[in-house]
């Protein structure tokens, strides 16, 4: 009788086990970046630079009879021409793209437009559109991200059914390239490619038909999203070059993008 007992009990214990470490693993939720989100540092490392070269600035006092605390202050545009030479902690060019470089310096400088995206009225493009400098709202959804940027009304999507860009895609690059992604944890792991070859990265920086950019995109805290950027270029880049944005979601009132584009033509150059 022991014996059929113990017997009994043995056989339970192997069908708990087995229905145990059968059971399917649990899955984190996955994040929902749905929402709007104003940039922390809009212009990144680029602001740190030029705070660095430039001299020391003296702001004077506003003019008497004016209004200088009830008028909001402009919002900030960061202008980059080079005249302080390349910085130590940019993207390191191969000699081909540093002549490059140098060539869209000095037309900078001399306050042509050419290489001037902002004033042509066209997107920064991948990944400096990334700096979000007046906003920007994420439609989240299982398959597909979307992004909207106030400046010059910018666009991208990334895909996440697993989809692959298509050939006619890569034969056509866009300002926004190409852009599928994956979830590493809790990490949206992004990678994006057919960039055009006239969106300049970072400081202006040229780059070639292989450039791809990589995202790491995730929460840090409550509200708080961040971009951690990674480029290639076996071309035009010695090495790979990182960069990181983060952005904080705003709520109502300020969760409404307005619209900032040259659909006049104000920005021609004619």
């Amino acid at each position: 009788m022991r014996e059929n007992i113990m017997a009994k009990i043995v056989a339970l214990l192997c069908l708990l086990f087995v229905s145990t470490t059968s059971l399917p693993a649990q899955v984190a939720p996955r994040p929902d970046f749905t929402g709007v989100y104003a940039p922390i540092d809009p212009f990144g490392q680029a602001r740190a630079r030029a705070a660095a070269a430039a001299p020391p600035a003296t702001v004077p006092p506003p003019a008497a009879g004016t209004n200088s605390g009830g008028v909001p202050p402009p919002r900030p545009v960061l202008v980059l021409d080079g005249r302080e030479g390349r910085p130590k902690d940019a993207p390191k060019l191969t000699p081909e793209y540093l002549a490059k470089w140098e060539v869209i310096r000095k037309s900078r400088m001399a306050g042509s437009p050419e290489f001037d995206p902002n004033v042509r009225c066209l997107s920064a493009g991948m990944p400096n559109m990334m700096s979000m400098t007046y906003g920007m709202e994420v439609q989240h959804t299982k398959d597909k991200i979307t992004m909207y940027g106030e400046l010059n009304d910018v666009y991208r999507r990334i895909f996440l059914d697993g989809r692959k860009p298509p050939q006619r895609v890569l034969d056509d690059p866009t300002f926004a390239g190409y852009s599928t992604g994956h979830w590493e944890g809790d990490t949206l792991v992004v990678d994006t490619v057919a960039i055009r070859e006239d969106a300049l990265f970072d400081t202006f920086s040229p780059h070639s038909d292989q450039f791809t950019v990589r995202e790491r995109i995730r929460f840090t805290s409550p509200g708080v999203l961040e971009d951690r950027i990674t480029v290639t270029d076996p071309k035009a880049l010695l090495e790979p070059f990182t960069s990181v944005r983060t952005y904080r979601k705003v709520s109502a009132p300020n969760d409404e993008l307005r619209e900032f584009s040259c659909a006049e033509g104000l920005g021609s150059t004619k």
